[in-house]
Parts: structure tokens; C-alpha cells; sequence
């Protein structure tokens, strides 16, 4: 029984017949391996995560799913074996040129997968050498949309593009294209020295600002230390001047209570039997240090006319003290007049009230 095989090597297709050769897909520089067609012997088993396309007389006929399965012989034929699995597919490096005119060289690597087996054997004639083509004018499209810059910020959309935009064409084909990463971005020496400088006159830029950035940070912490320093001289000062003003206020409560005190004391003294002999003494002794003290601040002293005569100036100054002391009384007398007299007024009145009742 002879069996024709069909042999992809980059575009031609080459038959050979009664062997069993495996399937080349890609061109020359990437060879990966698919399962043989095999041969119809009524009885098949297919391995797990592979689909064999079977055609009856030349026609399609079903899908074989792995296990067991049966054919009829010489009617029927495997015609295709597709792998489900996930498949890596290296797209050559190509010239793409962006959006500010910059040629690029870049490679990428492909992540796809067959969906429907019946689409992709009968959809395409090479489904890997399709996509593959379809992704490298899809990066040159998405290339042309960014500047340079964006090329290198923004590889994760431009790769989500690149996804998108395959899944869209693809659709025929049952293939589903589940990823695509950027490998090398090769761009020219003369940009690549621009790109070199400008990295430069960036990193000097930050530098600069960083430093502008520390001076002014350190100018804000003096003044603010500056700033704090005052406000808590200031506030020792308010405190020291409010507790010296307290400290002033209890000294004159205190003099005041002592020689309240004291007067209170020399008032009752006075009161007593030989008072007026105790003030003359004491005014005489207050005399007598007074006078001793004269000259001593100044050299300029008016004194009275009889300045050693001390029994004259202590009977002055009693003269002086019982004057006050019998205006006094006389005060006290006459308001305890008034006040008698205001009973007395209050005493008829009450009377008179009762005598109309």
C-alpha cells in the first residue's frame, strides 16, 4: 500500500511516497517536528492532545479523537495531524520604522495554538508560516503608531496589540494567538550615542534638581528651627515675667498683711494704760537713727531750726497723732448720732402705723 505524504520546507511542497516522513512547518532556521501521517490499518490509536483530519475518497470525512478508532481501508485516509498543543514560533528580526522616523530591528517570540483542527488544515495552506508573516506586518503597523520612546515604555501594550490584532485575522484559521513578547530591540549607533547623551542630561537634570531640592529643604528646617526657637524664648520670657509679676503681687500681699499687722498691733498698744509713753519712746528712737544717718547720701541737708530739742519734735508728732485721734472719735461720734437718730425716726413711724390700725 502506498502512502503520500505532504513536506512543507518554507514555501514548496515536496511528496514522497511509501515512507512514513515526518512534517516540517517554518522555514529552514526553525524545525519543529509534528507527529507522521500514519498508516490506515483499520485500527488507530491516537495520542492525547494531537487531532487527525481523516478524508473518505478524497473528501473530508471526520476529526479522530485520541483513543481508539477505527477506519475503513483503502476508502479512508489521514490526511492531516494537527497538535493541540502550544506552539513557540520564533518571528525572524525585520526593520520596522516608528512614528519620528527611526529604523528599529526587532524579533519577537509567538505563543499560538490550535482551536479547530478542520479550519487550520483546510483554512490555510501553512498555518504557521501565515501567522507568522501576519505577525511581522503587524508589528511593523503598531511600530508606526510610536515614537521611540513609547517603543521602550509601552512594550506590554504594543504587545497586547500584537496579540489582538493576530487573534483578529487568525480567527479563520482556527488559531488562536494567546501571547507575543518583544525578544531584542536593536536600534542605530547614532541614536543609540542621542539615547546616551540624553540618559546623561537627565541623570544631571535629577541631580541638579535633587540638590536645588536638599537646599531649600535644609533653608525650611533652619528657619523653622529659627522659628521654634523664638516662639519658646518668647514663651520663657511670658512665663518668666508672669511668674516674677506673681511673685511681686505676693510680696506686696504680704508687706501689706504685715504692716496691717503691725498697725493693727500699735493701734491696741495705744490703746492701753501708758500708750502715749510707748509712741513718744518709739518716735524718739526713730528720731534719734534718723538723725544719725544724715550726710551720709548727700552733702546738701535742710534741718529744722530746733533739730537737737527731741522732746520738741516728739511732743510734735503726739500733737500730730491725737489730732487724728480725736477727729476720729469725732467722726464716730457723729455717725453713731445718725444712726440713733434713723432708730429713733423708725421707731415713731412704726408707732404711728399702729395707732391708724
Amino acid at each position: 500500500m502506498l502512502r503520500t505524504v505532504v513536506c512543507r520546507a518554507g514555501s514548496g511542497l515536496l511528496k514522497h511516497s511509501q515512507r512514513t516522513v515526518p512534517v516540517l512547518w517554518g522555514n529552514r532556521a526553525q524545525q519543529r517536528w509534528a507527529s507522521s501521517l500514519p498508516m490506515n490499518t483499520v485500527v488507530l490509536f491516537v495520542p492525547q492532545q494531537e487531532a487527525w483530519v481523516v478524508e473518505r475518497m478524497g473528501r473530508f470525512h471526520r476529526i479522530l479523537e485520541p483513543g481508539l478508532n477505527f477506519l475503513i481501508p483503502i476508502l479512508d485516509r489521514v490526511k492531516y495531524v494537527q497538535s493541540l498543543k502550544e506552539i513557540v514560533i520564533d518571528v525572524p528580526e525585520q526593520s520596522a520604522v516608528t512614528l519620528d522616523n527611526v529604523t528599529l530591528q526587532i524579533d519577537g517570540v509567538l505563543y499560538l495554538r490550535i482551536l479547530d483542527p478542520f479550519k487550520a488544515s483546510y483554512g490555510v495552506e501553512d498555518p504557521e508560516y501565515a501567522v507568522t508573516q501576519l505577525a511581522q506586518t503587524t508589528m511593523r503597523s503598531e511600530l508606526g503608531k510610536l515614537t521611540l520612546d513609547k517603543v521602550f515604555r509601552e512594550r506590554e501594550s504594543l504587545n497586547a496589540n500584537m496579540v489582538h490584532s493576530i487573534n483578529q485575522a487568525s480567527d479563520e484559521w482556527g488559531i488562536r494567538c494567546l501571547r507575543y513578547e518583544i525578544k531584542d530591540i536593536h536600534v542605530p549607533p547614532r541614536v543609540k550615542e542621542s539615547m546616551q547623551m540624553q540618559v546623561e542630561a537627565e541623570r544631571k537634570k535629577r541631580a541638579t534638581v535633587l540638590e536645588s531640592e536638599g537646599t531649600r529643604e535644609a533653608a525650611i528646617n533652619v528657619a523653622e528651627g529659627r522659628k521654634q526657637a523664638q516662639i519658646l524664648a518668647s514663651e520663657g520670657q511670658k512665663t518668666e515675667q508672669i511668674n516674677k509679676a506673681a511673685g511681686e503681687a505676693n510680696a506686696v500681699l504680704a508687706k501689706a498683711e504685715a504692716k496691717a499687722k503691725a498697725i493693727r498691733l500699735l493701734s491696741e498698744a495705744l490703746t492701753r494704760q501708758n500708750g502715749n509713753a510707748a509712741a513718744s519712746l518709739t518716735v524718739a528712737e526713730q528720731y534719734v537713727s534718723a538723725f544719725s544717718n544724715l550726710a551720709k547720701e548727700s552733702n546738701t541737708i535742710l534741718l529744722p531750726s530746733n533739730t537737737g530739742d527731741i522732746s520738741s519734735m516728739v511732743t510734735q508728732a503726739m500733737a500730730i497723732y491725737g489730732s487724728l485721734s480725736k477727729t476720729k472719735s469725732t467722726a464716730d461720734s457723729v455717725t453713731a448720732e445718725t444712726n440713733n437718730e434713723l432708730i429713733l425716726e423708725g421707731e415713731t413711724v412704726s408707732e404711728t402705723e399702729t395707732e391708724r390700725k
